[in-house]
């Protein structure tokens, strides 16, 4: 993350203080707390919130369940949210939270248990106006109700949109679910079109079959491209012919989530699928799959980066060089953070859109910050990903200098 800021601090020549302060979180806050498990036990965890900034609005982010959550990690992801609102034009500033846990070795009461004991230690750092959480790896609709459940019982009334990623009775948004793979099949149309290739020519492989990929996957197909690769942790396939996506989706909920053994295709290596000759490549999965490793072994046209971080920094100049076109993150999975932005005004206004309208205001944002980036793409000369970066670096310093001066202004006693 701080390589990339750089780059494009230099370019709009970031006064020093105002770099400094962007490059660093507003407040980390690390909680501990116990609770009992099933089996009688008492255990430790140990969470984190970083709220990276809160310029542009209430601070956003989501919470991930994972045993390599760490400070570190925490702090990039809330900074990639700051610029992920600010590049799709959404009021919010940047946000993130994790708690070390494996989700996979808990119950549901457990997880309630611990979900609920996180929200009561960070109930004075949550709230509709000050900051916002949301599912992440690990988390889902059921934890996101045991949040806003819990901060509503320490406030003494029911508050929706202090969360958004909740079910639909708890006041979730239709939509929200499939978000990020709807935002990614956006975005991934809207690069074959850059580069003049016909989607129903064009060919797909999907790293992640996740929420995301499941989602990218299915908008792929359905518009008429040929999604010739997929996998998940326990497997990866390929067929040349295309896969039937609907049918491996049907596969993947009855086999507990897992595309393991699908019959109609081929396995291969999971690091062979990132190398595929194929149009368009998307990376769902996790951070840093490709690298200065295997960056120049990589024959995609088009890379759309579903995950958080997939491509390292030391892979932009090789993908570049190679005539790679990467859309960066920020850009290409906002879908997520935009439609929980309208699950928040739904909750704010007391009122629930059609999907059809979700659907409709979401395009209509991605396509604008597609063409935005594009264009500063090629006035700064740069590539899309240090495009996005300027962009929202240029918007987030110029409101936290506007907020500054404010703040230094005089107070005149009134008469």
């Amino acid at each position: 993350m701080i390589d990339r800021f750089n780059i494009a601090a230099d370019i709009l020549n970031l006064d020093e203080s105002i770099r400094q302060k962007l490059q660093r979180p507003e407040k980390q806050i690390v909680v501990n707390f116990s609770i009992t498990l099933d089996n009688g036990k008492i255990q430790n965890f140990e969470g984190y919130r970083v709220i990276h900034n809160t310029a542009l609005g209430p601070s956003k982010g989501g919470i991930r369940y994972d045993t390599a959550v760490n400070l570190d990690e925490v702090k990039a992801l809330a900074a990639w949210m700051t610029w992920k609102s600010a590049v799709t034009g959404i009021p919010f500033g940047g946000a993130k939270g994790g708690i070390i846990c494996d989700p996979r070795k808990l119950s549901k009461a457990e997880l309630e248990k611990i979900t609920r004991a996180y929200t009561k230690a960070l109930s004075d750092i949550f709230g509709p106006e000050k900051d916002v959480p949301a599912p992440d790896m690990g988390t889902g609709p059921d934890e996101m109700g045991w949040l806003m459940d819990e901060f509503s019982l320490v406030h003494g009334k029911t508050i929706h949109a202090v969360v958004t990623g909740k079910h639909l009775h708890s006041g979730g948004s239709l939509g929200r679910v499939e978000a990020t793979g709807r935002g990614v099949s956006i975005i991934t149309l809207l690069a074959l079109q850059k580069l003049k290739l016909r989607p129903a020519k064009s060919t797909v492989a999907i790293q992640g079959f996740g929420n995301v990929g499941l989602h990218s996957a299915l908008f792929l197909y359905e518009k008429g491209l040929k999604i010739v690769a997929v996998s998940d942790v326990s497997e990866a396939f390929y067929n040349p012919e295309g896969l039937n996506i609907p049918e491996l989706i049907l596969y993947y909920n009855l086999n507990n989530k897992n595309i393991k053994g699908y019959p109609n295709s081929v396995a291969i290596k999971h690091e062979e699928l990132l190398l595929l000759d194929v149009d368009v490549l998307i990376p769902a999965a996790k951070e840093d799959v490709i690298t200065q490793k295997n960056a120049n072994a990589i024959r995609a046209k088009i890379i759309v980066e579903g995950a958080n971080g997939p491509v390292s920094s030391d892979a932009d100049k090789i993908l570049h060089d190679n005539n790679v076109l990467v859309v960066p993150d920020i850009l290409a999975n906002a879908g997520g953070v935009t439609v929980s932005y309208f699950e928040w005004l739904q909750n704010s206004l007391l009122e629930s859109w059609r999907i059809h309208q979700i659907n409709t205001r979401l395009e209509d944002i991605l396509q604008k910050g597609f063409e935005t980036v594009f264009r500063i793409a090629a006035k700064h000369n740069v590539t899309p990903r240090i495009a996005a970066y300027v962009i929202a670096l240029q918007k987030v310093a110029d409101t936290q200098a506007i907020k500054e001066v404010a703040l230094e202004a005089p107070k005149f006693k009134q008469n």
